[in-house]
């Protein structure tokens, strides 16, 4: 997978997954602060009206916004992009709106914002706009050339992990297990397939039953919009029920209530650690967005493409 990278979405439409999926283990580029402020000056407000127009026309758009520059390339006739991985189709949304800012981009700036850049400025705004905390965001990474269907599956972690492997996943990636639980908030805005976590819902481990660490009533809502037994993908569910599109502490707040939607989400609760730093977390919002801001901006730092490698490719779908 490309190593130019930022926040993406899941199969859930969330930003975790496959944000771990997007990184290397390898730590970090010099990426600059307002890297764009000669060169092209108008870049952030040119990326942040298009945020604000596609989050106009659809709320739910937010949590869709893409993952590496990498996932934007169309497939061809020879290769099967990133992109059309059964895990990314359909949840990855929002091209239109990183086609349109590099429209514009182009037409301001020619060869000199990034579609790596464009997306995690992309994913700063969508966070602000939903509530969460807006950071500045480090900028000057290249884009890379290949983008493989096949690597998707192979660095997505399964929303099935506990919270052992969870550590050591987010470890492979150069992030602490705080950070791990800072981000695995990110679930508080964003939907999910039924399909991604139904097994938690009938015969749950050869039980004949739901997930006894889910919330009952929980249950039974889950199961009213995600009958047994369908394998329809085109069924969805939002991952906080409450607030669904606002980016704020309610992702904790429903742990604590055993209303983690993935077994990903209630097994933070299984480790004295993590358990307090979800209480923390609950309680104390402006704690939260303050590590949240840190852990994107670090995430974003992961091997990333700088200075001559890779290329500025003039359309986001296909390489130079």
């Amino acid at each position: 997978m490309s190593p130019t990278m930022q926040m993406c979405s899941s199969m859930a439409l969330s930003i975790l997954f496959l944000a771990l999926s997007c990184l290397s283990p390898r730590l970090e580029a010099q990426l600059q602060v307002g890297f764009y402020s000669k060169s092209c000056p108008s870049a952030e407000s040119i990326v942040k009206q298009e945020v604000m127009k596609g989050f106009n026309n659809n709320k739910g758009i937010a949590p869709g916004l893409g993952c590496d520059g990498s996932v934007l390339i169309d497939s061809t006739s020879s290769n099967t992009a990133e992109k059309d991985s059964p895990v990314n189709n359909p949840s990855l949304r929002g091209f239109e709106i990183i086609d349109n800012a590099k429209t514009r981009l182009e037409a301001a700036c020619k060869g000199i914002v990034s579609c790596a850049d464009i997306l995690a400025l992309a994913a700063r705004d969508s966070v602000a706009i939903t509530g969460g905390p807006m950071y500045a965001v480090p900028a000057g990474r290249r884009d890379g050339r290949v983008s493989l269907s096949s690597e998707v599956l192979n660095n997505l972690p399964p929303p099935t992990l506990n919270v052992n492997q969870l550590t050591q996943n987010f470890a492979n990636k150069g992030l602490t297990q705080e950070e791990m639980v800072t981000l695995s908030g990110a679930h508080t805005i964003g939907r999910s397939h039924c399909t991604s976590f139904s097994n938690r819902l009938y015969n749950f481990n050869g039980t004949n039953g739901p997930d006894r660490t889910l919330d009952s009533k929980y249950v039974a809502r889950l199961q009213q919009q995600c009958p047994q037994g369908s394998n329809d993908t085109s069924l969805v569910v939002p991952m906080d029920p409450f607030s669904p599109l606002v980016t704020d502490v309610g992702y904790y707040v429903n742990v604590l209530a055993n209303r983690g939607l993935f077994t990903s989400d209630q097994t933070l609760l299984t480790d004295s650690t993590t358990a307090s730093e979800v209480s923390q977390n609950a309680k104390n919002q402006g704690l939260w967005r303050s590590k949240f801001a840190a852990a994107m901006v670090k995430m974003g730092q992961i091997d990333v493409l700088t200075g001559s490698a890779g290329e500025i490719r003039l359309n986001c779908r296909v390489i130079n």
